[in-house]
Parts: structure tokens; sequence; C-alpha cells
């Protein structure tokens, strides 16, 4: 099973992102990828990787044939870097822009994913987006998975199996008397973690339901 780092995922994330949505763009130089990364619209979290840990992180995914260098051709006077995610793992472009958004923004809802995926993928409708959702989630080994709805929640969430917020999951939760979840105290760094992702995942709902709110009130 691939498991990638926090800075794999991000990386990996961005690059299929730009195969999808700039073509022409793609493979890309190593400062391309950087910025990627590091942007500030469509992440979650926003982070500041430096080239240092980008370059480590291609890397790391070269020697584990999930990316590739390519040389200078055509014009082209410096290196590029691509991945091969779609190869190693037998993704539709559906199935690969799916991913994408969720290492690149965390666990989101159906409605979030076919809005978010729009520019990479087009997909009939909602239920067409589940579809593909369960497709990479019956795999012999899974690529995400579909989250327990928790108490105030409308809608279910789903989350990738690729990178560090595997952990975002609630099956070890439980409920008290008043029927609100307890979620076991973090023990170990693993679990600081996890609760880490969970937040930022509550924090990322939040800034969906005021865009929606916004939007509704035509702000």
């Amino acid at each position: 099973m691939i498991r990638l780092d926090a800075v794999e995922a991000r990386v990996v994330g961005s690059l299929i992102e730009k195969q999808l949505t700039t073509p022409g763009q793609y493979p890309l130089t190593a400062n391309a990828l950087v910025l990627a990364c590091n942007q500030s619209s469509n992440r979650e979290p926003v982070v500041s990787y430096s080239e240092d840990e980008v370059a480590a992180a291609l890397d790391r995914l070269r020697e584990r044939k999930l990316a590739r260098f390519v040389l200078p051709s055509h014009g082209r006077s410096v290196v590029r870097y691509r991945h091969v995610l779609d190869e190693v793992l037998g993704l539709s472009q559906q199935e690969l822009a799916l991913v994408a958004v969720l290492l690149l923004r965390g666990r989101q809802t159906v409605g979030e994913l076919r809005a978010r995926t729009e520019r990479m993928a087009a997909f009939a409708d909602l239920d067409d987006v589940e579809r593909q959702l369960e497709r990479l989630a019956e795999r012999e080994e899974p690529l995400v998975s579909r989250l327990a709805r928790r108490p105030g929640q409308k809608e279910e969430r789903w989350t990738e199996l690729l990178g560090p917020g595997t952990a975002e999951t609630h099956d070890d939760a439980t409920t008290d008397d008043s029927g609100e979840e307890v979620r076991p105290a973090p023990s170990t760094f693993n679990d600081l973690s996890a609760e880490v992702a969970a937040l930022r995942g509550e924090v990322s709902e939040l800034r969906a339901a005021l865009e929606a709110l916004q939007a509704s009130l035509g702000g």
C-alpha cells in the first residue's frame, strides 16, 4: 500500500492538479512545483515548504517509482517533474482528480468534491462522483474511505488513504448519554496528528459553509 508523508502528498496532489488543469505547463519545473505546493488557494492546510523539502520529497517519490524527472528537451532548458500515480494505480482521469483534491484539501463531501474537480474532470452528476468514490473505496487496496457522519453533520464526507490524513476516521469514537460524540484522548504523536487533521477538516467545513452563505446572500 502506498503511504505518503505530508510533503509527498502535497507534491503528488499538486502535480496531478497542474497536469489536469494546465497541461501546457506540465511537467512542472522545480520552482513551479514549489509555488503550486505553497499556493494559498485550493489548499488545506496552506503550507510553506522550502525548495529543499520539495526536492527531497521528489527524490523519495522517484525512488519509489511514483514520480519521474523529465530531462530538458524541445526548447526547455531545465529539468521538469511529473507524477506516475495514474500508471502505478491504474486510475482514470475522474479517479485521479478525486484523489488529487482529497490530497490537497482533506476530507470533503460529494458536493464539494464535484465543485472542486470541475476543472480537472467531468462528472455527470453527484451520483457519478459517488460511484467513482465507491470504486476507489472498493479496490483491493482502498484509496479513499467514507467517513461516518458526526452529530450535527448533514452529509457524509470522504477522505483519502494515501497521505497522513488517513487517521481522519472516527471509527473509535463513542457517544455519551446526550448523543454527543466522545473521542478518545490522544496518547501518541500519531494520535495528536490525527487530532490536528480533524480540526483542520472542521475549519475547512466552516469556511465552505461561510462561502455558501455569502454566495446565497449575493456577497
